[in-house]
């Protein structure tokens, strides 16, 4: 079944089959695949084309399924790669199982659901039922906070934080350890949780329960105790032969992005590197999807291989329709300029810069990551007279120059 997804990977991201086969080996690249659902294969990693998540999911507040499916459909218009479902309300396996209609590669974060339906916080009770549930649903990748340690929560307590902990999956994890005393689950019986996936062939996506909520906590004693726990979990999973990829911050700001995400290739040996963001100002709220498109694009350029979106309602609220569409764009943008900086799929530039010179509309639009945004834009304030765009009209250089400069 690998072999098959392998093959169409390399004919999708134009590589050599021998190249991904190697780099999947090594733990460079992974595939998400479930094996108990036909979608088309995804690759994140070493080699290929960055790759863009979108997050949706119903909240106790607002938890129509109806709406959440429209936010699917519009991300994957938009060029989401992958969906992951967050959803902490209503019916949620018939959510996710809805969810899991969409065509691309798809992701969820079963302590959510462990939490909601445990007692007493004794999430160890349910946790490993719930995960086999996703994965029998067919989830190809799955966010487990396995690094949210009870050394970690310790040090936790005495560290002064302005944000402790900002990852809903992370302090969940702490609290259930704060009130049980007892250790994670998925770090005590990390074998176990490795077992499961492998049964299913999925990827599991070591979650960053610690990242920093702001730039004054970035790169703490805990976001960096949190990371190298996961590198030993890393290895521990390759020895088992399943694939894996960590994620990261979070709030950063931008001097630090690219060396820090060269520790991670480090440390990790290689692991792909998912991010959220990272953002890299506090004070971007409304417009947050530009933050972390920044921040997306300097993790990308430096070797960072998966950028989970962030909308302009990030800190704010749930996103709307258009919030999630204006997200994947933003983000898309940020994982394109990273592909520039790789020497990935360049050549889309260069097609268009001979469309624009040569003030070829259609040809532009059928090029552009947003060409719906381009059109009405046009259409607004169209020319006068000639073929430029409203902005310049008769002093558009390249009908000028057109003139003297062939």
């Amino acid at each position: 079944m690998m072999d098959e997804a392998i093959r169409k990977i390399a004919k999708k991201e134009k590589i050599a089959y021998g190249k991904a086969e190697g780099y999947l080996r090594k733990g460079e690249l992974v595939i998400f695949h479930n094996l108990a659902r036909n979608s088309e294969p995804c690759a994140v990693g070493k080699g290929v084309r960055t790759k863009v998540n979108a997050n949706i999911g119903t909240s106790p507040g607002f938890c129509d399924l109806a709406i959440e499916m429209k936010k699917a459909e519009t991300a994957v218009e938009a060029g989401a790669d992958t969906i992951m479902d967050l959803s902490i309300a209503g019916n949620l396996d018939e959510t996710r199982k809805r969810l899991l209609e969409v065509p691309v590669a798809f992701g969820t974060v079963p302590v959510y659901q462990a939490f909601l339906e445990s007692k007493s916080h004794r999430i160890e009770d349910v946790v490993f039922k719930v995960i086999e549930r996703h994965l029998k649903d067919g989830v190809d990748f799955l966010t487990v906070h396995a690094g949210v340690t009870k050394r970690l929560v310790r040090l936790m307590e005495k560290r002064k934080r302005i944000m402790p902990v900002v990852s809903r999956g992370g302090c969940i994890h702490a609290v259930c350890i704060e009130e049980t005393g007892n250790e994670n689950p998925l770090f005590k019986e990390f074998d176990y949780l490795l077992e499961i996936a492998k049964k299913y062939e999925a990827t599991l996506s070591l979650g960053d329960g610690l990242r920093p909520g702001c730039l004054a906590d970035a790169n703490d004693a805990l976001q960096i105790g949190e990371l190298r726990t996961l590198a030993k979990l890393v290895e521990r999973a390759r020895k088992e032969n399943v694939q894996v990829i960590v994620e990261g911050p979070g709030h950063m700001s931008i001097d630090r992005i690219a060396q820090h995400v060269k520790y991670e290739k480090r440390i990790c040996k290689g692991a792909p590197y998912y991010l959220l963001g990272p953002l890299v100002t506090d004070i971007g709220a409304g417009h947050d999807h530009i933050t972390g498109a920044i921040g997306g694009a300097i993790a990308g350029a430096a070797g960072a291989d998966f950028l989970c979106y962030v909308t302009p309602s990030e800190h704010l609220a749930l996103p709307t329709i258009e919030d999630v569409r204006e997200g994947v764009i933003a983000s898309k943008i940020a994982a394109h300029a990273a592909d520039i900086a790789k020497g990935i799929d360049g050549d889309i530039d260069c097609k268009l810069s001979k469309a624009r010179a040569a003030l070829d509309w259609e040809g532009q639009f059928g090029l552009l990551l947003d060409p719906k945004k381009a059109r009405e834009s046009r259409k607004r304030r169209p020319p006068l007279k000639n073929n430029a765009c409203s902005m310049c009209s008769d002093l558009c250089p390249l009908i000028l120059s057109g003139k003297y400069f062939k």
